[in-house]
C-alpha cells in the first residue's frame, strides 16, 4: 500500500517528468539548446559562431545544410574527412529548371600528403597569403575561408605531422554552366575558433590529445594585406623580378611578416575560381610548421632551403606554377635566392647549408 505522502511524491515526480518532456519536445522543434544539430563527429554546433552555421547560411529559398561524414578519426585509422554542405535554388526567369547553389566547407585530419606534388599543393592551399597566424603559440594559420593547424608530435601519423585543415568552396550551376566560387566562411576568429574545435574533437577520437584542450585568449592579428596588382619588385622585396606579360591580371598578397613566418603568394585574378599561387614564398621557424616541408628535395633548385637562424632551424621555400614558371629574371632560382637572402639578413640568419 503507498501512503498519501509517497503518492503525492510520484505525482509530482511524475508531473515535473511531463514537464520536462514536454519542454524538450518544444527545444527539439525550435532547434534550440540541448538539441541543435551538431555536425562533422561533434565538433560543431547550430548557431556557434561562424555565420555558415547559423541561420545567415539558410537565408535563401530551400536551403538546407548537411554534413557527411568519414568514420572518425582512430588510433589505427588516423584519418577523417567531413563536409557541411548548404544547398539552395532559386527560380530562374530564363528557364523552366531553378538555378542550384551550394556552398561547402571541408574538414580533414590527417598527416600531410607524402609525395611531392600532392605536399605542394597542399603548402599552396594554407600558407596562403591571405592567412594570418594563430595566437598563443599555436602552429597554425587563418583566414576566413581556409585554416591549418599542425598537431602535436603525438598525432604524427605514418612518418609524418597530421594537421587539421578547414577550406571553403562555393558553386552555382544554372543554364550558364557550372560557376565556382570562393565563399567566407566568417570572420577570421570564427574560422579559427571551429579550427580549434575541430582539432580538439579529431584528436580525442584518434587518442592523441593533450591533457588540456587547445584554446587562445588572444585575438587573431590580421597581418595579410589586401590584395594588390603583382609587380616587381614582388612580395616588395627589391631583385624580385618576373616578367608578368602584357594585361597582367597577377595578384599578389603579401601575408605575414615575422622573425618566425613570412609568407606571400602570387595568383591570375578570375571571378570564376577559387584563388591558387601561381607563385608562393615561405620562412618558417617554427619546429611544427619546418616538419610540414620534410620530405621535399632540398637546394635552391627545388626552391627549398634548410638552415638556421637565430640558433632556430628555419626553411625556405620557393614554388612557381604554370604560367609563370620561367617567367624570374634573370631566372626562377635567382627570384627564389633572393628571397631567402633579403628575409635571411632580416631574421638573422647564419651560414647553413642546404640539408
Amino acid at each position: 500500500m503507498v501512503s498519501g505522502g509517497k503518492r503525492r511524491v510520484t505525482v509530482l515526480a511524475g508531473v515535473a517528468t511531463g514537464a520536462v518532456l514536454a519542454s524538450g519536445i518544444g527545444l527539439w522543434a525550435s532547434d534550440s539548446w540541448p538539441f541543435r544539430d551538431t555536425y562533422c563527429w561533434g565538433a560543431w554546433e547550430q548557431d556557434s559562431g561562424a555565420s555558415f552555421l547559423g541561420d545567415e547560411a539558410l537565408g535563401k529559398s530551400g536551403s538546407e545544410r548537411r554534413a557527411t561524414e568519414s568514420a572518425p578519426p582512430s588510433a589505427g585509422r588516423p584519418h577523417g574527412t567531413c563536409t557541411l554542405a548548404v544547398t539552395s535554388e532559386v527560380e530562374d526567369d530564363d528557364s523552366d529548371q531553378p538555378l542550384t547553389f551550394k556552398e561547402q566547407i571541408t574538414l580533414e585530419y590527417g598527416p600531410v600528403p607524402a609525395g611531392a606534388k600532392e605536399r605542394r599543393a597542399w603548402i599552396a592551399q594554407y600558407f596562403h597569403g591571405s592567412a594570418s597566424p594563430l595566437p598563443d603559440g599555436l602552429d597554425g594559420l587563418v583566414a576566413s575561408d581556409r585554416a591549418m593547424l599542425v598537431l602535436p608530435q603525438e598525432c604524427d601519423a605514418d612518418g609524418r605531422p597530421s594537421a587539421v585543415t578547414i577550406r571553403s568552396d562555393s558553386s552555382g550551376d544554372g543554364h550558364l554552366g557550372k560557376v565556382a566560387m570562393p565563399f567566407a566562411i566568417g570572420s577570421t576568429a570564427d574560422v579559427g575558433r571551429m579550427l580549434l574545435d575541430a582539432a580538439n574533437t579529431t584528436m580525442k577520437k584518434a587518442g592523441c590529445a593533450p591533457g588540456e584542450p587547445l584554446r587562445t585568449t588572444s585575438p587573431v592579428v590580421t597581418v595579410a594585406e589586401d590584395e594588390e596588382r603583382a609587380e616587381s619588385p614582388l612580395c616588395r622585396i627589391p631583385g624580385m623580378t618576373f616578367d608578368f606579360g602584357e594585361g597582367s591580371r597577377y595578384q599578389q598578397r603579401v601575408g605575414t611578416v615575422t622573425d618566425l613566418l613570412q609568407t606571400c603568394s602570387v595568383a591570375w585574378q578570375t571571378a570564376r575560381a577559387p584563388e591558387e599561387p601561381s607563385a608562393q614564398y615561405v620562412m618558417a621557424g617554427r619546429p611544427r610548421m619546418v616538419a610540414l616541408f620534410d620530405g621535399l628535395p632540398a637546394g635552391s633548385a627545388h626552391g627549398l632551403l634548410r638552415t638556421t637562424c637565430g640558433g632556430r632551424p628555419t626553411v625556405f621555400y620557393g614554388n612557381v606554377e604554370t604560367g609563370l614558371k620561367g617567367r624570374g629574371r634573370p631566372d626562377d632560382r635567382r627570384v627564389f635566392d633572393r628571397f631567402t637572402e633579403s628575409v635571411g639578413r632580416r631574421i638573422g640568419c647564419g651560414d647553413g647549408e642546404d640539408a
